[in-house]
């Protein structure tokens, strides 16, 4: 029997995919479970209306992903904290302080999550991602100083804390605090979910079968934005 799945089926495909499964594995347990709907002249021609639709959100949400990309993308924050001979900070610049930072200077609101480090605790400069997608990750530049100093950098002077060593280089593969990785899994991927077509095809799967049940095509739904 022919399918469109509504959710993902392990070894079959994910929501808004149209399968061929033995008829027994339809009826008594897709259909049923509400994993999928029959396939018919109807639901085919709905479904491909879904995933074009998901397809133009996708793009159009692509497009301002970029936009923001190019707004925050080298953008300089500068810290002025308390901090030892040993150049380490007494406690640390947070991915709150950056967020909070970044939407002070720019307007643009960054959940801090999406900042890709842990607490900075040393002085200089840090070249920061944010992962605001799996392929955009604009890069910001976060300068640490004595608070003593903020004044003398801001005015182009030299400054000591920065004549020590080179550039803080980006720390490549650093995990995410476990907590921060919990969350993210959580919002599964928000930003660009790849399965956008699939989530449509399942809130509209109901009126679908609704309609294959009385043998007559129901009114279209209107995907919510």
């Amino acid at each position: 029997m022919k399918v469109i799945l509504t959710e993902r089926v392990y070894k079959h495909g994910v929501a808004g995919d149209v399968v061929n499964v033995a008829d027994g594995f339809a009826r008594n347990y897709l259909i049923p479970r509400g994993l999928a709907i029959k396939a018919t002249p109807y639901a085919l021609e709905r479904n491909q209306q879904l995933i074009a639709e998901a397809e133009s959100r996708r793009d159009e949400l692509q497009q301002l992903l970029d936009e923001v990309s190019q707004q925050i993308h080298g953008v300089e924050l500068v810290f002025g904290v308390k901090a030892g001979k040993n150049n380490k900070l007494y406690g640390s610049v947070t991915t709150r302080d950056i967020a909070e930072g970044l939407l002070e200077k720019t307007g643009v609101d960054i959940d801090r999550r999406r900042i890709s480090e842990k607490p900075l605790r040393e002085l200089g400069i840090h070249e920061v991602p944010v992962r605001m997608s799996a392929t955009v990750s604009p890069v910001l530049r976060i300068v640490i100083l004595r608070e003593e100093e903020v004044e003398d950098y801001l005015e182009g002077k030299p400054v000591a804390s920065l004549s020590a060593g080179p550039e803080a280089e980006v720390e490549a593969g650093e995990d995410v605090p476990e907590e921060e990785a919990a969350d993210e899994a959580g919002e599964a991927d928000e930003v660009v979910a790849t399965d956008v077509a699939g989530d449509d095809v399942a809130a509209d799967a109901a009126p679908m079968a609704e309609a294959d049940a009385a043998d007559e095509p129901a009114s279209p739904t209107t995907v919510a934005e």
